[in-house]
């Protein structure tokens, strides 16, 4: 029986991260974390309790206010993947709104933050047969993983993306506003001091602007497949 190994996926928003780790974790039989989930909690709490808005961030208060904010993730078998609850709210459709979207990269610049989170991140894949994405698993979390994967599109494939996703589900959104809201993502994920996205240098890189879901799937599947042959 082959080993379970460690799957590292990281990239820039809105490459289908999460769509790709739960592929792999379904079919894998494997845990599957989406750290952004996590980040976007945490963003929702500092919505809900005033810390950040338009015009402000209160940062010292939203660390501060950090040993208050417990997040779970639990298993919905209808929809066939766990939820993000925040203080034992489900809070899954909240966290994915453009606003907590236009605040995230910011909160997640907070070293405070990313230190709580990511060290319950490593705790949750010590026992290996996992597949987490985010920004910075490869590089931080978990540098020694099997598999690293680094997810990539255009800013405008992946705008568009995002767009089709926030209109299905009711939002009123204009393409523009999700645009800059990528853009602006980007430029934040990049340029932070702490854990800044980068490619490990070890990672596999994967442009999937003119892939589809099940075209990744196969290829990302393929590189599992060669590294749990030979351990």
């Amino acid at each position: 029986m082959n080993k379970k190994i460690t799957i590292a996926i990281d990239g820039f928003s809105s490459t289908g991260k999460s769509t790709l780790a739960k592929q792999l974790a379904n079919h894998l039989g494997y845990i599957y974390v989406d750290t952004g989930a996590m980040y976007r909690a945490v963003t929702f709490f500092a919505m809900q309790n005033g810390y950040i808005n338009v015009d402000s961030f209160d940062k010292e208060g939203l660390i501060n206010s950090l040993p208050n904010i417990k997040l779970q993730f639990k298993f919905n078998a209808d929809l066939g993947f766990a939820e993000m609850y925040l203080n034992d709210v489900n809070v899954e459709t909240e966290i994915r709104t453009i606003e907590v979207s236009s605040f995230v990269s910011k909160v997640a610049e907070v070293s405070e933050v990313r230190a709580k989170l990511v060290e319950q991140q490593k705790e949750m894949g010590k026992d290996k047969g996992i597949v987490m994405d985010g920004r910075d698993i490869g590089t931080v979390v978990f540098p020694n993983a099997e598999l690293k994967i680094f997810m990539t599109a255009s800013a405008t494939t992946r705008a568009q993306r995002r767009y089709d996703e926030l209109v299905a589900k009711g939002d009123t959104v204009t393409f523009e506003e999700v645009l800059a809201n990528v853009e602006e993502r980007d430029y934040i994920d990049t340029h932070r001091e702490d854990s800044p996205l980068v490619m490990a240098e070890d990672a596999i890189e994967i442009d999937n602007s003119h892939l589809n879901r099940e075209e990744q799937f196969k290829l990302v599947l393929e590189l599992v497949n060669e590294i749990t042959k030979t351990i």
